[in-house]
């Protein structure tokens, strides 16, 4: 086995457990810059990353195939990876490196921006709905129902008689959702104010990025203590074992993508996706190619 394989069996048996958010929830006590499992250099993180990768990939073909065949699975399995964080904390980031590696015939990605006249015209959850990922794919969230309870909350867009019944709203959803198979993985990237300054000014610095930069982030930034209390209170109200969230520190790029990439790794095995059996008769189709005359 190699090094990278020894360190990968060790350290997918407590990625989950490490990166739950703790029954005392104390973000400002979790270091945005940490590394409390795994590796500790850039380095080490590209080497794992290959490992993690053939695994991930082998896990979504299975969680794909398992849709498309009887086996014995609960069925219409998928995969829900809900991504929320402040403007820079990497959200696009983790979508582009750690979804970016597996086959896109398998992902169905949905983003969440400020919602339309239409979508403010339904309930909060009639958007997200529309876009819970179908049987054997991974669906990732860029943003999600959260805003709904943290936005509108800091931003006063809402009663606080309203963000807070919405609490209740989205545990029951989310406990809908894992009863019809969707496995739930929500992850807060947790960033620094530090750290978001400097991914603000590169936005200005590099023409190629100019496009994301918007003075409401450095609104949002006046509010971040209101925007923390918000996250731990979200976090709190919302973790449960069939929607659990975890806290991933989110300030150096490569600790993030491999934590979260670890994540659905250990996630998908425990899943335990398995391929359909033949439905055809292997040998018989195996002659039959053979003694196929083409033209």
């Amino acid at each position: 086995m190699s090094t990278g394989a020894a360190t990968l069996q060790i350290m997918a048996t407590h990625v989950r457990q490490t990166f739950r958010v703790p029954a005392a929830l104390d973000l400002a006590a979790i270091d945005p810059q940490g590394h409390p499992i795994g590796l500790i250099d850039k380095a080490a993180a590209a080497g794992e990353m290959t490992e993690l990768r053939t695994r991930l990939e082998d896990l979504q073909e299975a969680l794909y195939a398992e849709a498309s065949g009887a086996v014995s699975r609960p069925p219409g399995r998928a995969v829900l990876l809900v991504l929320q964080g402040m403007d820079t904390s990497g959200k696009g980031g983790v979508i582009r490196h750690v979804a970016g590696l597996v086959n896109p015939q398998g992902l169905q990605i949905a983003s969440f921006k400020k919602p339309t006249e239409e979508e403010r015209a339904h309930h909060f959850l009639w958007r997200i709905r529309k876009q819970v990922p179908a049987p054997g794919r991974i669906g990732v969230f860029d943003r999600s129902h959260y805003e709904d309870v943290l936005i509108a909350r800091v931003e006063e867009s809402v009663p606080e008689a309203v963000w807070r019944g919405r609490y209740a709203e989205i545990n029951a959803f989310e406990s809908e959702l894992a009863g019809q198979g969707v496995t739930i993985i929500k992850c807060m990237l947790h960033i620094s104010p530090t750290e978001q300054a400097k991914r603000l000014l590169a936005r200005l610095d590099d023409p190629g990025k100019l496009w994301k930069y918007s003075p409401v982030d450095v609104g949002s930034r006046a509010r971040w203590p209101q925007y923390q209390v918000a996250y731990a209170d979200a976090l709190r109200h919302c973790d449960s074992d069939a929607a659990p969230w975890y806290v991933i520190p989110s300030d150096r790029k490569w600790y993030r993508n491999w934590a979260i990439t670890a994540l659905l790794v250990e996630t998908l095995t425990v899943m335990d996706p398995q391929f359909p059996p033949a439905h055809v008769d292997v040998d018989a189709e195996r002659a039959r190619i053979r003694a196929s005359v083409v033209g």
